[in-house]
């Protein structure tokens, strides 16, 4: 019997597991020390009412001859996939129910859809960047390619003549940088992967954090899109279901490789290796797109968003350089004083009690580079600030 050799190639320790053994290293040693974390993008707020009211309605269905459900289909229940479809359509972009699978995350599928594509196609992959795009892919022995994401180009790489790639993570707004595409930019993207026959993987998680009406929200409001282009969007933090868990992945019929169309084989994978989500969690998940559902989330989102202001207003008071806020729960701030991306975090932990996500934990890119999330109490993010305030010179 022989390993995977590839997961030889990763990093041994994930980011955000060594960030955890640092805060509780410096909370055994300080156990009266006031920690903020302003660090690991888990939200805070409850779950909205209409939602709560819909799982508990679907409990007590469970609870009866009648209204009991076992195994759903994988793909997701209809009621949940035409929601989904009505959603989109409220935003100008026409789907059919049958392009839309139901899954637990976007994370999961970003990794899983990895399955149907083959392992000698060569991937293009943003730096600094959300961890699972590489890691998935090392799993796999693909070849990677990174795109450079930087201050100069405000952390939006564009295609560079030359670069040929068959497989293109893009996710905007961003994780970790919060930086957000325009529509130009994004159609340079959909005709660079329609010239090199490419497939963009579209990370759409923190699309309900847009608020400037001309950003595009989802992929598909990019003419060519459908043929190019797979979306993964979540429900964790568009109405706070990190610990519910519930996304979904659209897989548009247009979206044909080697006279195949994708979604045959993404179904296909899915009855395979994915047992579904549960009914309850569908129930709540269908309530969160109703008008009310959806009016709740943005209450949440707004509030959000106010801590991403505080932050960011901070920020701008003490002229560091930033990306993010606006239109995304993260901040991405250059570290002052020319520290490093760790030594800045070891310097907010020991000297504020503030917790952060250093930079070079996303790629070579992010060093001198730290992340900031919103996803806190709001008088926390006001006293965390406060304490950066006091303590940080540019």
């Amino acid at each position: 019997m022989k390993i995977n050799a590839n997961y030889r190639q990763l990093e041994n320790s994930y980011l955000f597991s060594t960030i955890a053994k640092k805060v509780a290293a410096y909370k055994k040693e300080n156990p009266h020390k006031d920690v903020i974390r302003l660090g690991i993008g888990d939200v805070t707020l409850p779950l909205c009412d209409v939602s709560i009211r819909a799982m508990a309605s679907a409990v007590e269905e469970m609870g009866t001859v009648k209204g009991f459900h076992g195994y759903g289909p994988e793909q997701g229940y209809d009621f949940l996939r035409s929601a989904i479809a009505g959603y989109y359509q409220t935003k100008g972009v026409s789907l059919d129910p049958d392009e839309i699978f139901v899954s637990d995350g976007a994370k999961s599928d970003l990794a899983n859809f990895l399955d149907i594509l083959s392992v000698d196609n060569t991937v293009l992959i943003p730096d600094p960047v959300y961890p699972v795009y590489v890691d998935s892919n090392v799993m796999a022995g693909r070849r990677i390619r990174y795109m450079d994401a930087n201050q100069e180009n405000r952390f939006l790489p564009m295609p560079e003549e030359g670069v040929k790639a068959d497989i293109v993570y893009l996710c905007s707004p961003n994780n970790p940088t919060g930086a957000v595409y325009g529509r130009e930019q994004l159609k340079q993207w959909v005709e660079y992967a329609l010239s090199n026959d490419a497939i963009i993987l579209f990370d759409a998680a923190y699309e309900a954090f847009i608020q400037e009406p001309d950003l595009p929200w989802s992929i598909y409001g990019i003419e060519g899109a459908k043929k190019c282009a797979v979306e993964f969007c979540s429900l964790s933090k568009t109405a706070g279901f990190t610990g519910t868990r519930c996304g979904y992945t659209v897989v548009p019929r247009e979206l044909i490789c080697e006279g195949t169309a994708l979604s045959k084989f993404w179904l296909r994978r899915q009855t395979t290796k994915f047992n579904g989500v549960a009914y309850i969690v569908q129930r709540g998940a269908e309530a969160v797109l109703t008008e009310e559902g959806r009016k709740q989330c943005k209450e949440n989102i707004a509030y959000y968003l106010d801590n991403a202001g505080i932050i960011s207003d901070t920020l701008e008071k003490m002229g560091i350089w930033f990306t993010g806020g606006k239109n995304s729960p993260y901040i991405w701030m250059k570290c002052p004083g020319g520290m490093s991306s760790w030594e800045y975090f070891d310097y907010l932990l020991h000297q504020a009690n503030v917790v952060g996500t250093p930079g070079s934990g996303f790629g070579k890119n992010g060093e001198g580079f730290f992340r900031l999330s919103s996803f806190g109490d709001k008088e926390n993010v006001k006293k965390a600030m406060e304490r950066i305030a006091k303590l940080t010179r540019p």
